[in-house]
């Protein structure tokens, strides 16, 4: 006990955390029950009156949690000293793509049926759809990029690519600013986590 109150009891439970963490398949699954609970809903018709609506606001607002839970890993392994963080960055990288691209389809099918030519219109007429789909097609370099293979061929640039997430995610935020009529404290919320995020990052290559 003495030992352990002297080292801290954080260190104590840290060294033991890599062996009950490691569960893939596990986080896999977690990321996967919202789109569970949206296709359940559509099933049983538990959306609400506007269920398309819901879909795609719903599928949106994920693909925003995961890029901000995404942003979150590296502070927190480097602060907390958990380096066993760092296999999830992918995984929930890729899960934040994969909500971007139910929102983005749940739009272009359920809401325009793929009119492309709507499509365009609703583009250049309602300007958060723009900054939507624009934060939409930089996601997507990121996506394709993040196998091994692209890692070694890409080298140095790779990383250099990848810094795109931050604008992203600030397009991302922005997009939804832009969409919300009237209550602003999810955004809101939003806004600071982000900006937290951001600051560390700016904090640490200042002292660099």
């Amino acid at each position: 006990m003495d030992a352990m109150i002297k080292r801290g009891w954080f260190m104590q439970i840290k060294e033991y955390l890599p062996g009950l963490c490691f569960f893939k398949p596990l986080v896999f699954m977690i990321c996967l029950l919202p789109f569970a609970s949206f296709v359940s809903g559509a099933i049983n018709q538990q959306l609400g009156p506007n269920p398309v609506e819901a879909m795609i606001r719903g599928f949106g607002d994920w693909g925003i949690y995961f890029l901000l839970i995404g942003l979150s890993i590296s502070p927190t392994r480097k602060i907390f000293n958990l380096n066993w963080l760092i296999q999830y960055r992918r995984m929930i990288g890729l899960f934040a793509f994969f909500y971007v691209c139910l929102h983005f389809t749940s739009y272009i099918w359920f809401e325009q049926f793929f009119d492309y030519e709507k499509i365009i219109k609703d583009i250049f007429k309602r300007p958060f759809i723009a900054v939507g789909f624009i934060s939409f097609l930089m996601l997507v370099p990121l996506a394709l990029t993040s196998t091994n293979k692209m890692m070694r061929r890409l080298k140095k640039n790779w990383g250099r690519l990848h810094k795109l997430v931050y604008p992203v995610s600030i397009l991302t935020l922005l997009h939804y600013f832009m969409m919300v009529k009237a209550d602003y404290l999810v955004p809101g919320v939003l806004l600071v986590i982000l900006s937290l995020l951001l600051g560390y990052r700016v904090i640490v290559n200042l002292k660099k």
